[in-house]
């Protein structure tokens, strides 16, 4: 057998293993449309719910619960996208949504966002919540990081990012907005953008 075919052998063999332990339908197009759906969200709470300049908003104030429950709808917005792109993702490489890899991939994602959901739910509650968007991104980073050991691509990388600006907004009270919409919004803009065009290319 020439050199050649042992090379293609192992490149078929990389690249079934791949693909039995790691999900590769991520759909780059999801991406953009979270990035989307945050910076709306922010310009909303920008323009109708923060407080004026020299007032603060008050953790049980309507519009408290009016930008939570805009953060739900941002969140909710997103996954959901996210599920019907990547579910038509893997239909078109036939692959199945559901199997033991998604199950692992889900569960090292949720297991750091959900933890820091809980923690930021505390610090609210104690009414600290001056570090709130910073504490969002970092465990949104690590939550990507611990991911993406299921996943082909770059996500890693996006987690870094989030971690790193999430760190930098810890250092810069008062910037927290601006931060957020970095990383939830133009940071995963760009991100799904090199995804989408690479799956083109594929």
């Amino acid at each position: 057998m020439a050199e050649q075919d042992y090379l293609k052998d192992i490149s078929e063999i990389k690249n079934l293993m791949n693909r039995s332990t790691r999900f590769i339908s991520l759909s780059g197009l999801s991406g953009i449309f979270a990035g989307l759906y945050a910076i709306i969200g922010a310009a909303i709470a920008y323009f109708y719910l923060f407080p004026a300049a020299g007032e603060y908003m008050a953790i049980n104030s309507y519009n408290f619960l009016l930008l939570v429950s805009l953060l739900a709808v941002v969140a909710l917005l997103s996954v959901i996208t996210a599920v019907l792109l990547t579910t038509r993702q893997a239909k078109k490489n036939n692959e199945k949504i559901w199997d033991t890899t998604t199950r692992r991939l889900l569960l090292n994602f949720l297991i750091p966002m959900v933890t820091g959901g809980i923690y930021i739910i505390i610090n609210i509650n104690n009414q600290h919540y001056g570090l709130t968007a910073s504490l969002m991104l970092i465990f949104y980073g690590l939550a990507l990081v611990n991911a993406s050991k299921y996943t082909i691509g770059n996500v890693k990388y996006l987690g870094y990012a989030q971690i790193i600006i999430g760190l930098i907004c810890a250092a810069l009270p008062g910037y927290g907005l601006w931060f957020w919409i970095l990383g939830f919004g133009i940071f995963h803009i760009i991100y799904g953008s090199i995804m989408y065009l690479n799956e083109r290319k594929s």
